[in-house]
């Protein structure tokens, strides 16, 4: 189960995950995305309360991060030392601004 909460304010947009970014929560949040983007110079994920990411929620990261190429930054906060991990494995942490 993923907890998405987005807040939206002058180009910045900051979605807090909560739970598990995984196959079956990741469609939900890159259909939010779609839908949230316009108009953002500013992307932050908030991962204090993410537990677990799989690679369709990498995926969705990676989506967040091709759209945002061009038009402003990304970047991912808060994250545990397990989704660090992750990061660190699949290279992840060479792509992303991780805070």
């Amino acid at each position: 189960m993923l907890n998405t909460q987005m807040i939206k304010e002058d180009g910045t947009l900051v979605v807090f995950l909560e739970g598990q970014l995984d196959t079956s929560t990741a469609p939900q949040l890159e259909e939010e995305l779609k839908n949230s983007l316009d108009g953002v110079t500013s992307l932050t994920f908030d991962m204090k309360k993410l537990a677990y990411i799989s690679s369709a929620g990498l995926r969705v990261l990676l989506y967040a991060q091709k759209t945002m190429n061009g038009r402003g930054e990304m970047k991912v906060a808060n994250v545990n030392e397990m989704i660090a991990e992750i990061f660190e494995i699949t290279g992840f942490s060479e792509i992303l601004t991780i805070e």
